[in-house]
């Protein structure tokens, strides 16, 4: 039997959500998360909100439809089957190192750091009570692989062993793992 084709997804295009006025939304994805406003226009499917377009980093998108007639409520976001639980941007450790007092200068309420195996992460709420997470690898994958490669393959080798979840000792040979099938050596 032969299974139907799918969408084969080539990565995230962009996020659209739903904000409140124009300089909330500003305020928060550019001068908070320092995601570039890089254009806006009229929301094409309703022309009572306009569309800002703020890039993350990694030149695909995130997207706030706004309305001048709307202000931030946090109370407005849901936590039901269905909904966002939340959104995660990745940084650098370098950059994740100096979250924590960021945050705090602009009075911003967060967890505090995370330790997640394989990342570090810190979450906090946008100013319409929207969880966002500050994530940040604990690894480089090899050259001609990805995160997502690295992680199946510490998935497994923790499966294997029979751990909880990932940690630093899976993380390493799936690395070594991976970079011989990459870089194959000719010696025994």
């Amino acid at each position: 039997m032969v299974a139907s084709p799918v969408v084969q997804s080539q990565g995230l295009h962009h996020i659209t959500l739903n904000g409140a006025d124009k300089k909330t939304s500003i305020d928060f994805w550019e001068g908070v998360l320092g995601m570039p406003f890089i254009f806006e226009q009229p929301n094409l499917d309703n022309p009572d909100e306009n569309h800002l377009y703020f890039d993350p980093g990694d030149s695909r998108l995130v997207t706030i439809f706004t309305d001048e007639k709307r202000s931030p409520d946090k109370s407005k976001v849901g936590t039901e089957i269905g909904s966002v639980h939340h959104i995660a941007f990745d940084v650098s450790s370098a950059s994740f190192s100096q979250i924590i007092e960021r945050l705090e200068k602009r009075k911003i309420a967060h967890s505090g750091a995370k330790d997640r195996g394989f990342m570090d992460s810190i979450y906090f709420q946008d100013p319409l009570g929207l969880l966002i997470e500050i994530a940040s690898y604990r690894f480089i994958p090899p050259i001609g692989s990805t995160h997502s490669d690295v992680l199946r393959a510490a998935h497994l080798i923790r499966l294997k062993l029979g751990d909880y979840n990932i940690n630093q000792k899976h993380l390493a040979l799936a690395i070594e793992k991976l970079s011989k099938t990459i870089r194959p050596s000719l010696s025994k």
